[in-house]
């Protein structure tokens, strides 16, 4: 039922697997557009897998959207953290899960054809023709959502930004994804990016410290 919504409405082609390890052996032989990726695997947790998608080359910024009955938070913020870049608790309806698949997708060719120069500081590196980033010339593994956030940021050239913008901007869906979903990715790129690059404004939000 879910993938016929999900070619219905979201207009892709969906593959399932009912194992982590053949879901694995097929990215080996192409790399998805997206991930939907429920934790309860019968042959792994989903969070381990959700780990080893983003230390593998080829699937390290491919969207990944997490189904899970865990509602905690602490369990939210777990695979937010290890690079998830959606999360949806059960039980969902089927539209609200084809409009955040959607949403995804478009945010996937939003960046594919991003327009736009390099932005350099002494610091940083940020190509979004490449998603490439680096510090102090050594390459930084960001997801297509961590990556998205940072552009969003800098492209406001030192203007705050308030987690509702950012959302509203990054992900398309403001009124239902928490805002602790932002604090998590900013977190998240401090911890790969230093302390340096993302200003806390308390009370308005977030702003990129640019250097010359």
């Amino acid at each position: 039922m879910v993938r016929r919504q999900l070619e219905r409405t979201a207009s892709c082609t969906v593959t399932t697997f009912g194992r982590g390890d053949e879901f694995l052996a097929a990215c080996e032989v192409a790399t998805p557009d997206l991930v939907v990726l429920d934790l309860n695997l019968p042959d792994t947790d989903g969070l381990v897998l959700c780990r080893e998608l983003r230390n593998w080359e080829a699937t390290q910024t491919v969207p990944i959207l997490m189904l899970t009955a865990r509602a905690a938070e602490g369990d939210r913020v777990a695979g937010l953290d290890l690079g998830a870049d959606d999360y949806l608790t059960k039980p969902f309806s089927l539209r609200e899960l084809s409009a955040r698949v959607a949403a995804l997708l478009r945010r996937v060719e939003w960046e594919r054809g991003t327009p736009g120069g390099v932005y350099r500081d002494t610091r940083l590196v940020v190509d979004p023709a490449r998603f490439q980033v680096t510090r102090g010339g050594a390459n930084v593994h960001l997801t297509r959502r961590e990556f998205a956030v940072l552009w969003h940021l800098i492209s406001l050239a030192g203007r705050v930004a308030s987690r509702e913008q950012i959302l509203d901007a990054v992900w398309g869906l403001a009124s239902s994804v928490d805002s602790r979903t932002v604090d998590a990715h900013i977190r998240t790129l401090r911890k790969k990016l230093g302390d340096d690059v993302i200003e806390t404004l308390i009370g308005s939000g977030y702003r990129f410290r640019g250097q010359p």
